[in-house]
């Protein structure tokens, strides 16, 4: 699986000539609402004129579910899957078309190509936050979404995951880097990759304390 990081919370999965895009945000929407949050990286529009088959937005926020971004990819004819939470999923089921807006709530689960999608406990300020876990068969990858440290998410979580991912910014109800340091000892993945820094700040994830990080950097491919 080749995953390149969007910015913020975006990830672009790529297998098979299948492409699942989880929560991108490739506008600067969320300044109109809050000027402080401008974008500090400028889009890389190349990234716009993806065909994705899968689209999944993990929680109704502007920098997740963004129409200004989402719009490039739900207005052609090409069925998309999208899997979105019930205040998203309502969201997003406004572009209509001939795409597949399932509603993927919380123990949720749909299979697509082979990929099987399960949707796990997030807690975030939305009503219905989700996380994400993604097995290609080979690999198990946790995608969890904005979430704070609680304790009943690791219930939702089966073991021996190979890729997490977590925001690390402390703001916004997100673990800071102590606590997803101490989600991830918990989860205890092969790899750790933060998320959610250096659009709207200038927080360095090189501060993230697991030996198991890999930091990404914005519009290249992850490294596992």
């Amino acid at each position: 699986m080749k995953i390149t990081w969007l910015g913020q919370a975006g990830l672009l999965f790529e297998k098979d000539g299948l492409t699942i895009l989880i929560d991108p945000y490739l506008s600067d929407s969320v300044s109109k609402i809050n000027p402080k949050n401008t974008r500090r990286i400028p889009v890389n529009e190349k990234f716009l004129d993806i065909s994705p088959d899968v689209i999944i937005c993990t929680h109704n926020h502007l920098d997740h579910t963004d129409p200004d971004t989402l719009c490039h990819y739900l207005k052609d004819e090409k069925s998309v899957l999208v899997l979105a939470p019930q205040s998203a999923w309502q969201e997003v089921r406004k572009f209509g078309g001939p795409h597949n807006y399932i509603r993927f709530n919380r123990h949720t689960e749909f299979t697509y190509q082979g990929i099987l999608f399960k949707a796990v406990l997030a807690e975030h300020t939305d009503e219905h936050p989700i996380g994400v876990i993604i097995e290609d068969g080979k690999k198990r990858y946790y995608i969890t979404g904005d979430t704070l440290y609680n304790t009943d998410i690791f219930e939702d979580i089966p073991p021996h995951i190979d890729v997490l991912f977590l925001p690390v910014n402390g703001v916004g109800n997100n673990m800071n880097m102590d606590d997803a340091a101490r989600f991830s000892e918990k989860i205890n993945p092969g790899k750790v990759v933060p998320l959610h820094c250096g659009l709207f700040d200038d927080i360095d994830m090189n501060n993230f304390l697991p030996a198991n990080k890999v930091v990404p950097v914005i519009y290249e491919e992850i490294i596992l």
